[in-house]
């Protein structure tokens, strides 16, 4: 194993990635990250491989409702890609660097441009449960905490010591993504904002809440954030989309109360909008 936070070496990053393109007849190059109940996205895709979590070599396994655990890969608006159906998450109990694991292996497979989805929680007041906001930056609260996939040595292989994270999200990717939605007609649900990632897996608290939208977050969350700093770090492009599916509590005389089937439901309701709009993105990315 690597020293300091860096688990894994670039070897053993390596070997997994030769391991999957051995088990596979395409050269994938597009990847995406399924969110909450986000995972239909994989079945849009032709002449499908499916892999499972627990036979990849190093990789974590998918603990949450509404995450499959599995690699779907195939074909998808003309282009090679990859899905995940199900990501990994801080509060599962697994430390950053597994929880980023599949991003690094992506990169030496030859994946160049990645999509991330998540469910999030409605901050800004104009937003409305089953919007689609363009994420356009983030806010990494557990980073301001020392939790960052980059910490401990750096692999110069992978990337710079210190990476630039103010183009963290691609403008060229969001605004081929605003063109799809108004070629859908969707651009009434469309939104674009700022997601902020909490480390879970409690929801917020009221003050936590008002606090977050101090800081100029349209939306929270509990993934993303991770898997966009080691992308970012490692060349590739990021999309990312949070589809609001509860807004949040600011009100202490509100009876309403955050629950994880509330975010399934609507991610259940609004995944043909958003498996739609990512196909047609995906079609346009070159």
């Amino acid at each position: 194993m690597a020293e300091g936070g860096c688990r894994f070496s670039y070897e053993e990053y390596k070997e997994t990635a030769d391991w999957l393109l051995a088990q596979i007849p395409i050269q994938p190059r597009i990847a995406v990250i399924c969110g909450s109940g986000l995972g239909g996205l994989a079945n849009l895709l032709s002449d499908q491989t499916i892999i499972p979590y627990e036979k990849i070599p190093r990789f974590p396994k998918s603990t949450v409702a509404g995450h499959a655990g599995r690699l779907v890969f195939g074909e998808l608006g003309g282009k090679q890609c990859v899905c995940m159906q199900g990501r990994f998450h801080f509060y599962e109990g697994y430390p950053i660097n597994e929880v980023t694991f599949p991003i690094r292996v992506f990169h030496l497979m030859g994946i160049k441009t990645l999509i991330v989805t998540n469910a999030a929680g409605g901050l800004n007041e104009e937003f409305n449960v089953g919007d689609i906001m363009f994420i356009n930056d983030h806010i990494n609260l557990p980073g301001f905490a020392g939790v960052n996939p980059l910490r401990g040595s750096n692999e110069e292989r992978f990337g710079v010591r210190f990476p630039c994270m103010s183009d963290a999200y691609d403008k060229t990717l969001r605004q081929m993504a605003f063109e799809c939605a108004q070629e859908l007609g969707y651009q009434d649900f469309i939104r674009n904002g700022v997601y902020c990632m909490l480390a879970g897996p409690s929801y917020e608290t009221i003050a936590e809440c008002h606090f977050l939208k101090k800081l100029g977050a349209d939306a929270v969350g509990m993934s993303t954030v991770p898997e966009v700093i080691l992308a970012r770090h490692c060349g590739l492009r990021v999309f990312g989309t949070s589809l609001i599916t509860n807004k949040v509590v600011t009100d202490y005389s509100s009876q309403q109360k955050a629950n994880h089937e509330e975010v399934l439901q609507t991610s259940k309701d609004r995944a043909e909008a958003l498996q739609r709009l990512i196909s047609h993105l995906v079609a346009k990315i070159d």
